[in-house]
């Protein structure tokens, strides 16, 4: 069970005297999906917006909330979910973004900003990035810093919250530091990992994003918040492999590796996908340390302090250890993004869709073979081809996808909208159906279904299909030159998971 950190903290009162109604947005996010936990034990109203209302379904407190569905990009959708809204917290990003995500990133905060002043919204609280003490800026945080400036200038009071390195299960910047201390126990790196960096604990960051509920109502401010040590990225690989008892790691920076080379070998050792890695290592180029400390003599620190470095990775990596990771980094959907229809939605009508049917009767129980369903992928594996599953996540990362390292959040289970290796888990139905998205990169759209019933002699049947909608003639001929591998590893995945034999299908 996961507790609350902020207990002790006040609640923002509404103009009756009760807790005042919020807005988060990101809520499938890293930080959005824990914050509403927080923000819910101190009584708030707690209102949500998502484009895509099954992503939450699986969370503790989706029956808490109030869900406005729709995007941010959408000034009506805005307006209906910042209705009656006293306080908002604005955690939308477009880091994933491949072309534009500056562009994208001003155009959601003009709009955010615009409508909620018309709504009258007397606060807005915004996790924006730890600004260079050189203020030689990337891309990245040169948004993220625009995004404060904007949302300030709206005309609505604004909080802004400036974190660096967030340490905690399931974050982007933690994963990429576990990963790649795990997995490099001697390696060549960047010059970057000798620059300064402040981390906080996201506990600490939670603290700060409650605790800001209640300051002066007037206030128009951006505070940076780190945690109580100041190390080099190299020092903080270090004292990572301390704490998970590893051997102390080779490392040996070099200044030779350009940011670019540098974030497409993040993106081959890490979860992270090369677009994201880009980005996050362009804000490590220079020191980012805090400016001040002040936003400390405005919301009283926890009993004990803050959370020091080496307690915060602990922490992290218990949960990873009982499986008990709340929300990760990869769940998060971005604004103006298609939720993309499944492949027999009505507006495929006259579209080319290629199909890989496969049907196996095995004498297991339907709970038994869907036990192996929904296990599939991680560390889990797909078939007894695991060559090949290896040899496309490797393809994916190499054209700067995700690959098959985000891994599974639990080895048993699956929510619907969360990350599994290269796939996106679009439906879930337990003991009977599991569809999943295909998030690889790939010259068309594709799914993985199946499905599980009994049939008439008491046997189970299992039903694998593997959709593939083109686009264009590189779509055609991408499903044609990988036509050798599905004969691998589509018969091989669906006898290991019905533990069975396989029969004609009934149709194709």
């Amino acid at each position: 069970m996961i507790e609350t950190v902020t207990s002790d903290l006040a609640t923002l009162k509404n103009k009756s005297g009760k807790p005042a109604k919020v807005l988060v947005t990101g809520a499938t996010g890293y930080i959005g999906g824990r914050l509403i936990r927080e923000l819910l034990s101190h009584d708030y109203k707690v209102r949500v917006l998502v484009r895509d209302p099954q992503r939450i379904t699986d969370y503790p407190w989706q029956k808490n909330v109030e869900v406005v569905v729709g995007d941010a990009t959408d000034p009506a959708v805005l307006a209906q979910a910042l209705e009656g809204v006293d306080l908002a917290y604005y955690l939308l990003h477009a880091l994933m973004v491949d072309k534009d995500f500056e562009l994208m990133e001003r155009q959601l905060a003009e709009v955010f900003g615009r409508v909620a002043k018309e709504k009258n919204v007397s606060r807005i609280i915004y996790l924006g990035g730890m600004i260079s003490n050189d203020f030689e800026l990337s891309p990245h945080m040169s948004a993220r810093e625009e995004t404060g400036e904007i949302l300030r200038g709206s005309g609505v009071p604004t909080i802004e919250l400036r974190a660096g390195v967030v340490i905690g299960s399931g974050s982007a910047s933690f994963e990429m530091l576990r990963h790649l201390t795990e997995r490099l126990p001697f390696m060549v790196t960047p010059k970057w990992l000798l620059n300064k960096i402040q981390p906080i604990a996201i506990r600490d960051v939670l603290r700060y994003l409650v605790g800001s509920a209640t300051l002066d109502k007037k206030m128009n401010k951006d505070f940076d918040i780190g945690g109580p040590e100041i190390f080099t990225y190299l020092e903080m690989m270090q004292l990572y492999a301390q704490v998970a008892g590893l051997r102390r790691r080779i490392i040996i920076p070099l200044p030779v590796l350009t940011p670019r080379l540098a974030s497409g070998w993040v993106g081959l050792v890490t979860p992270v996908p090369v677009t994201l890695a880009k980005r996050l290592v362009a804000s490590l180029k220079h020191d980012v340390v805090a400016r001040d400390n002040s936003i400390r003599e405005l919301i009283p620190e926890a009993v004990g302090g803050m959370t020091d470095f080496k307690s915060a990775v602990g922490l992290a990596l218990t949960r990873v250890k009982d499986l008990e990771v709340e929300t990760r980094w990869s769940n998060a959907s971005f604004p103006g993004t298609p939720s993309e229809p499944f492949s027999t939605d009505p507006s495929w009508a006259g579209g080319s869709l290629y199909v890989d049917h496969r049907e196996f009767v095995s004498t297991d129980s339907v709970s038994k073979v869907w036990s192996r369903v929904e296990a599939i992928g991680g560390k889990n594996g797909y078939s007894t081809a695991t060559w090949a599953w290896e040899l496309r996540g490797l393809m994916d990362l190499v054209i700067g996808g995700v690959g098959l390292r985000r891994g599974r959040r639990d080895p048993e289970t699956l929510m619907e909208g969360e990350a599994l290796d290269f796939w996106r888990v679009e439906k879930i139905d337990r003991q009977h159906m599991l569809r999943l998205r295909a998030e690889m990169k790939m010259p068309g759209l594709a799914w993985l279904e199946f499905e599980v019933s009994t049939l008439e002699d008491g046997k189970t049947l299992l039903v694998q299909k593997a959709y593939y909608h083109p686009h264009g003639l590189a779509g055609h001929a991408y499903w044609w030159l990988v036509s050798f591998m599905h004969g691998i590893v589509f018969p091989s995945m669906a006898k290991k998971l019905s533990g069975g034999k396989s029969r004609k299908p009934v149709s194709s």
